[in-house]
Order: C-alpha cells, then structure tokens, then sequence
C-alpha cells in the first residue's frame, strides 16, 4: 500500500468512527429547577382562576406538598420525585402560600385500575388539621430517554383537581442520577 492509499484509509476509519459517533448523541440535562417552578406557575395560574361555582386557591390559607411518585409505584418515590415535590412546594413558598410538607406517601392513594388519584380519609384528616386547602401532588413515569411529569392541585375538601401541568424532562446525566434509587425506573 501506498501513502495516498493509507491516508485514503485513515480518512474513511475517522470518519466511520465519527459517524458511529453520531448516531448516538447524549441526552442533554434541562434545568430541573426551571421546569419545577414552571409547572409550579401553570398550576399556581389554573388554581387561582374561579371555574364556575368552584372556589379557588386562596394566599392566606396553607398548601400541603407530596412528594411526586413513579406511576408504576405510588407508595414510594426516588430522589428525583422527592426533589420535584420540594421544588413546586418551594415555588408556591416563595409566592406568598403557607406550604406544609407531606412526606407519608401513604396518605395519597391511586386506584391501580383506573389511575385516578383519590384522597384518603386520612388525608383529609390533615388536610382538617392543618386548615389546608389543596394539596399538590404529582407522578412521574420513566421512559427510554425521558421522564413524563404530571403535576396536580387538588382541593382537599372533595377532591376536585383545581389545576393540572403536564411535562417532560429529557434523561440527561442529572436526572438519571436522581433515579438511581426508584427501582421501577426500568420498567
């Protein structure tokens, strides 16, 4: 083999090696926060507007905050569904609401059949206690290169779901890490 002939070989394994490259690209992490206080503004925005003869959000009466779960496994969480909870709990903070945190996860209850989110007795024992109004509760579902969030206020009283936000994050680096602990994240 010639020069010509090795540099013409060189090229085309660089540039093979490039193009494998490429088919492939990381997914980029998004600012977690960010999408946390956007769905907490779209929930804050819903929950606040008068529907009907459906009462709404009121500043000087307290939020109760859950910790968002995988769909696959309301009664527990990851770090990922713990730290989206803290961070729209955070965001309706800093926006003037009394938020109490809610870390028992048996207190919400999804129906395994329908997935409808109910409150329990129990739940609305606090709620009482506590004087709060809605509680804001979310769920998260793991798919190959992304995370599907759904992020609701649900008035404590009956149960009516006063705002709901829908979103996605992309499984960058970051957001793996907060799943490594959810152990239906491969389902």
């Amino acid at each position: 083999m010639n020069m010509k002939q090795t540099r013409n070989w060189v090229a085309v394994g660089v540039l093979a090696a490039v193009a494998a490259g490429c088919g492939k690209q990381a997914v980029k992490d998004v600012d977690i926060i960010k999408e946390s206080y956007q769905a907490g503004e779209v929930l804050q925005a819903a929950a606040e507007s008068p529907k009907g003869v459906h009462a709404s959000l009121e500043r000087h009466r307290p939020l109760m905050i859950a910790s968002f779960v995988n769909i696959d496994n309301v009664q527990g969480s990851s770090t990922l569904g713990r730290m989206l909870g803290e961070q729209v709990g955070s965001y309706f903070s800093q926006h003037g609401y009394d938020v109490i945190e809610l870390k028992l996860r048996n207190e919400l209850f999804i129906k395994e059949e329908t997935g409808e989110l109910m409150l329990s007795r129990e739940l609305k024992d606090l709620t009482q206690e506590h004087d709060a109004q809605a509680v804001i509760v979310g769920t998260y579902a793991v798919a190959a290169d992304t995370v599907f969030v759904t992020s609701k206020v649900i008035r404590a009283l009956d149960g009516v779901i006063l705002g709901s936000y829908d979103y996605k994050l992309p499984m960058g680096p970051n957001v793996k890490a907060l799943l490594q602990n959810d152990r239906y994240k491969h389902r």
